[in-house]
């Protein structure tokens, strides 16, 4: 027979709308309507006193959960190796899940996620970075949640928050723009002509294009009718290396549109190896878009030091990149980026 449950939130929930910590705790068992219905008519209370469903739950904070069907709801969720300072399995739970961690910080997994493997499952695909993380965190509390995309087929590092507070600094750090810097290297058809830094300004707007084979495909190209067409993508490049007909860039976004890096260097005559919807030529181990190096900022420049993640490529035989390669690469940009910003 369903009893009565009390729910003590946790630091890794803290933050949340009351809603949200429902949905998350009960999962599909409840539908969003009956969980309105049990706030309105106070089923579901905060420390014993009526609440609504948007108000703010601090860790501590004890939730009263009405008698219901379970169904599969975990009846005493416990956090599963996500709590800060814990002796951790993490690592080998991940590893059975088919993903990689490449560093852990406070609140924060960092994957180094593989190409071909989505972050969100979608139409035909269900297999995805959230699935796995699902079923490799199947009793957490609060489900480790990406906090941002990369496309399927780009390879590298994915930041993934352990508690709400922690993803919502990562969310406010991505609108940022500056605050969070993000360093992809990319492989290009061609011999980039520049040696030093340069800037890519440009507007992206979504178009569909006609039909045939891939018709119906939502296509990002870069439109020619200056900033107040489509949306501003900006990013810096440099050289790394060239290599016969081909170039290695390190590319730094200040914005994140989709497809941004794709849709910029194609549209300068130099598409991404392996990316053959942007014209790249075909490539056996893929599209060469790789996030290498991500950067965050202290949450107390006096205080906290900055956080500083890399993540090599696998890549092999002519495309394989060594640590030594990058030396200064990071600086480079820091300083275009700098010198942009004052020039802004």
């Amino acid at each position: 027979m369903a009893e009565v449950r009390h729910i003590t939130v946790t630091p890794e929930e803290g933050g949340q709308k009351l809603l949200q910590f429902l949905q998350r705790r009960l999962g599909r068992d409840i539908p969003k309507g009956a969980l309105m219905r049990w706030i309105r008519t106070g089923q579901v209370r905060i420390n014993k006193g009526r609440v609504k469903p948007f108000d703010r739950l601090e860790a501590g904070d004890v939730v009263r959960i009405p008698p219901h069907d379970a169904g599969s709801s975990p009846a005493t969720p416990a956090p599963h190796g996500v709590v800060p300072g814990a002796p951790s399995c993490v690592e080998d739970d991940l590893a059975a899940c088919g993903l990689s961690l490449v560093a852990r910080a406070e609140d924060l997994l960092v994957l180094a996620k593989p190409a071909g493997l989505p972050v969100q499952p979608g139409t035909g695909h269900d297999d995805a970075v959230t699935t796995r993380l699902a079923r490799c965190f199947a009793s957490a509390p609060f489900m480790p949640t990406p906090a941002h995309r990369l496309d399927r087929d780009t390879s590298g590092l994915l930041l993934v928050a352990t508690s709400y507070r922690r993803l919502q600094g990562l969310h406010s750090l991505l609108r940022e723009g500056h605050a969070l810097q993000k360093i992809y290297l990319a492989w290009v058809r061609g011999i980039w002509p520049e040696d030093g830094p340069e800037r890519m300004h440009d507007a992206l707007d979504k178009r569909t294009t006609g039909t045939g084979e891939r018709g119906g495909e939502r296509m990002v190209r870069v439109e020619d009718g200056g900033a107040d067409v489509g949306k501003a993508a900006r990013s810096t490049v440099v050289p790394v290396l060239r290599r016969g007909n081909v170039t290695l860039l390190a590319v730094s976004i200040h914005t994140g549109r989709t497809h941004q890096i794709r849709v910029q260097l194609s549209a300068r005559g130099y598409p991404i190896v392996g990316d053959r919807k942007y014209g790249g030529p075909a490539e056996p181990q893929g599209m060469l878009l790789h996030a290498w190096r991500v950067v965050l900022p202290g949450l107390e420049p006096s205080e906290t030091p900055e956080e500083i993640f890399q993540c090599l490529p696998a890549w092999h035989g002519l495309f394989a990149v060594q640590a030594e390669a990058l030396a200064g690469i990071a600086k480079e940009l820091d300083s275009a980026v700098d010198t942009e910003a004052t020039d802004l």
